[in-house]
């Protein structure tokens, strides 16, 4: 038989050295079900401001739907305002992707109280890292809370039960969906106003999440989708890719247009998005039936691209060729360097022994290359020495085994087959969620360096999924940086989209009860326009981006 849950309060008097191991195997698991706190007292200045805040570390348990007994022990770091009514003050609850990644880079990346100092978009130096409090903080808008799925992080199913268990599109969002109540239980947060933040794999996870919260009785103010990937069948799509590309090229000074363009927005929106919108499909279809293409074409190609003719013709004029390895490999082989897949302004070394080295084996993308190190180390002295808790287990920030056994199997609102590890589609899990919470207000962050999630197949993707109700797209602000897949890492992006998403936390939270509903944000209209149309205020919107 289980032992019932047991919930010491959080404490600030006394370091927590947690010593249960947790396994981060498939097969592995834990019998402890305590759930013990770290409670630290910290000051944070923002806008000028001094607010004082309290950082809690510790695990909550997470239970089964019908027989409420014990299933995982999730790790969490959350940060509350002190001197504020909990009860209706919002709460934002973050997670990173994968699928098995912790929550490590959201928390002392992006919007946390504390971050780390990085080079980007350059390597970071060895050891000795600095942590710095982050003025971009999103603390003086919401309550946040880190979490971290089963086998990242201290996070790990409970016997019976394994971790593998948890491996799953639906078996996920259902733990962290008890991890959430959990957490709203626990510390009295029922009535606030609730947001989900999700980066890549999080964005999916999102889309499914918030319709199990809202079946469940939990109605949701705001989601934050940053690099989203909501219909997998469209990975490697080179219409969405090739803005992405073209914006590497323009950044790394290789497009041959003449004029050279000035920017990289002024560049997508006028010469770019234009041709990919009206041309670019049928040009490389046709190419790929005949091996025909006009010359005019080819050469606008090899322009934007930076990418000899030759070159293009043998990729059949797909640049998604390889994943995009083609590209990205291409663009400065001349140089000896390849670009990164996660930011593209990213550069490593692509000659000897480091040109045999799998990109993605081992995370050796030299974006992630390039801030691993430092987020391993920063991590362990964060949550030892300010934080107060040492567990005695090795933290899992990135678990290489949960992906290759992860269930993309997936079931939609509408009772339809949505699943695959090819063909995974959880946009229609998003539509239904704001077709019936009419409130529910979605933020779209993208990089336009992102190879991995393009900024422009996230237009596409949410263009087209099934949502008729033209207010409902009204609540959706999509938004644009020059950054790559970890917007924050970039200091002026970071800078920029913590302004961007203060107006998006003072639309989505409502006014008191009985007067009249907040107004909605700028977003789509789908309603009344043409797709095309549509996808030319995406463009205008483009030209709005932070440089």
């Amino acid at each position: 038989m289980d032992e019932p849950v047991q919930i010491p309060a959080p404490r600030d008097d006394e370091q927590v050295v947690d010593d249960t191991p947790y396994g981060a195997g498939k097969d592995d698991s834990i019998t402890d079900t305590t759930e013990h706190a770290r409670a630290t007292r910290h000051t944070l200045t923002i806008n000028g401001a001094s607010m004082r805040y309290t950082a809690t570390a510790g695990h909550l348990v997470a239970v089964d739907q019908t027989s409420a007994r014990p299933t995982a022990k999730i790790f969490y770091v959350a940060f509350t305002a002190d001197d504020t009514d909990a009860s209706t003050r919002p709460v934002t609850f973050f997670y990173n992707g994968g699928p098995g990644s912790s929550s490590v880079f959201l928390l002392l990346g992006s919007f946390g109280p504390r971050r780390i100092k990085t080079a980007m978009p350059y390597f970071t130096r060895p050891a000795p890292y600095a942590l710095e409090d982050n003025p971009d903080s999103l603390l003086d808008h919401s309550d946040l809370v880190f979490l971290n799925p089963v086998g990242t992080g201290y996070s790990a199913a409970i016997a019976p039960h394994t971790n593998g268990d948890f491996w799953g599109v639906d078996e996920d969002a259902r733990c962290i969906k008890q991890f959430i109540k959990r957490y709203l239980t626990v510390y009295r947060r029922w009535n606030s106003p609730k947001f989900l933040f999700g980066e890549s794999y999080g964005t999916p996870r999102t889309c499914v999440l918030s319709w199990m919260l809202h079946e469940d009785g939990v109605d949701l103010n705001g989601l934050v989708l940053q690099s989203a990937i909501l219909d997998y069948a469209q990975m490697g799509n080179p219409v969405g890719l090739l803005p992405t590309l073209a914006a590497d090229a323009c950044f790394h000074d290789k497009v041959t247009l003449a004029p050279a363009p000035t920017d990289v927005s002024s560049f997508l929106e006028q010469q770019v998005l234009p041709f990919v919108q009206t041309q670019y499909a049928d040009v490389q279809e046709q190419y790929a039936r005949t091996r025909k293409v006009e010359p005019k074409v080819l050469t606008f190609l090899s322009d934007i691209l930076g990418i000899d003719p030759i070159l293009l013709q043998n990729w059949s004029l797909d640049p998604s060729t390889g994943g995009g390895n083609a590209f990205l490999t291409s663009l400065l082989h001349a140089e000896g360097r390849a670009i990164g897949s996660y930011d593209g302004r990213v550069a490593a070394v692509d000659t000897g022994i480091a040109a045999s080295i799998d990109p993605a084996s081992g995370n050796n993308d030299p974006t992630v290359t390039a801030v691993g190190g430092v987020y391993t180390a920063m991590f362990n002295v964060y949550l030892n020495e300010e934080l107060d808790y040492t567990p005695i287990s090795p933290f899992i920030d990135s678990n290489e085994q949960a992906y290759p056994d992860w269930n993309f199997g997936h079931v939609d609102p509408r009772g339809e087959d949505k699943g695959g590890f090819n063909s995974l589609y959880t946009a229609g899990d998003l539509a239904a969620s704001m077709a019936l919470n009419p409130y529910l207000k979605v933020f779209v962050a993208s990089g336009y360096f992102d190879a991995v999630t393009p900024f422009y197949q996230t237009i596409m993707d949410i263009e087209k999924m099934p949502l008729d109700d033209a207010s409902a797209r009204d609540n959706i602000c999509p938004k644009y940086y020059q950054s790559g897949h970890m917007i924050y890492l970039d200091n002026d992006s970071r800078t920029e989209m913590k302004h961007d998403l203060a107006e998006f936390y003072r639309e989505a939270t409502p006014p008191p009860a009985g007067s009249e509903p907040a107004p909605t944000s700028q977003g789509l209209r789908a309603a009344d326009q043409a797709p095309h149309l549509v996808q030319s205020r995406y463009r205008r919107r483009l030209s709005k981006a932070p440089y």
